[in-house]
């Protein structure tokens, strides 16, 4: 599996398939795990949760912004989303990456983009999430935030098991909502736990710190074992429902996602959409291969074909860029 992983997450990052990711959309079978390419699919992606007792947290996709108008077309899609869940009074809020709106840019012209953002939303009373991405983008984040938190305070953030200093940041963070999660990205020793021994062991630990200790706490994960854990937890203690939610992502477990929400816990799916899915999509799958395996039975259930193109799609895209690095050489 490890091998697996790093097959993935090299995948994810390279600009040239995820372009021609875009020039294909969602026909690799990406359709199952993005709720949709523009704000009306995704509007109604939410309602249909919605009616099933579940909320979201809605992620405008994008991957390698180096220019500033890429980072203000985020932006403004943010705030089209914004607008829109108000408008259609759906349970909903939003989460973001900083490195979307410009962070690799300039940190001031970012700062000043995900203000905006959160501004808009605190109109509404709508909490912000910033999503935290690679250790080298992890810092600069939570400097953005701090300075957000001098004048709002709709705003929350990740902590990510896999790094050693995780225990630092949830602490000084508790006050927040925090969404807490093992990590998708490739890390080295010198920051991160390498092992899913340790990582499941840091990510149990800092879950029954911020139940304990914290304002709100989103458990993001798709480990049974690991609800299973919380159920018990949140019962031994006495924690009441409305300081916790189970997290998971859109076209994983679906069932497993309305079971919780039928037993009355609270429940929010991460629903990403827009046309920039690739790097998303691969690093679900680094994040876990076995979902791999959880997207392949989705899609066989609804049609064999698209999960014949699932599994053909990564195939394919490493064949073109292949080709074109073959073709740039003669």
């Amino acid at each position: 599996m490890p091998i697996l992983k790093d097959v993935f997450m090299s995948l994810s990052q390279n600009q040239l398939l995820n372009s021609a990711a875009k020039k294909y959309g969602l026909k690799m079978g990406a359709q199952t795990v993005v709720a949709g390419t523009n704000v009306e699919e995704t509007i109604k992606s939410i309602k249909e949760l919605n009616a099933q007792g579940i909320s979201a947290t809605v992620d405008n996709l994008g991957e390698f912004v180096f220019e500033k108008e890429e980072a203000i077309k985020a932006k403004n899609n943010i705030l089209e989303v914004i607008e829109a869940i108000n408008e259609h009074g759906v349970d909903a809020h939003i989460s973001l990456k900083a490195t979307q709106l410009g962070l690799d840019i300039d940190f001031d012209f970012c700062y000043e983009n995900l203000k905006g953002i959160v501004a808009a939303a605190s109109k509404y009373d709508m909490h912000i999430n910033i999503d935290m991405e690679d250790y080298g983008h992890l810092q600069p984040s939570f400097d953005l935030m701090d300075k957000l938190l001098q004048e709002y305070s709709n705003v929350g953030t990740v902590i990510q098991a896999y790094f050693y200093r995780a225990q630092d940041d949830i602490e000084q963070y508790k006050n927040l909502r925090l969404r807490i999660v093992k990590g998708a990205y490739k890390e080295s020793a010198e920051h991160a736990y390498q092992t899913k021994e340790e990582i499941d062991a840091n990510y149990i630990k800092l879950i029954e710190y911020h139940l304990l200790n914290g304002k709100f706490s989103s458990i993001a994960t798709h480990d049974h074992n690991v609800i299973n854990h919380v159920k018990k937890f949140v019962e031994e203690h006495q924690i009441p429902k409305d300081k916790y939610e189970f997290q998971m992502l859109y076209g994983f477990r679906k069932d497993m996602q309305v079971d919780l929400a039928k037993q009355g816990y609270n429940f929010c799916t991460y629903v990403p959409f827009g046309d920039d899915w690739y790097g998303y999509f691969m690093r679900r799958l680094a994040e876990r291969p076995a979902n791999l395996n959880l997207v392949v039975k989705q899609v066989f259930n609804k049609r064999t074909n698209t999960a014949i193109g699932l599994a053909a799609g990564v195939f394919a895209l490493g064949r073109l860029s292949a080709s074109k690095k073959n073709k740039t050489k003669k």
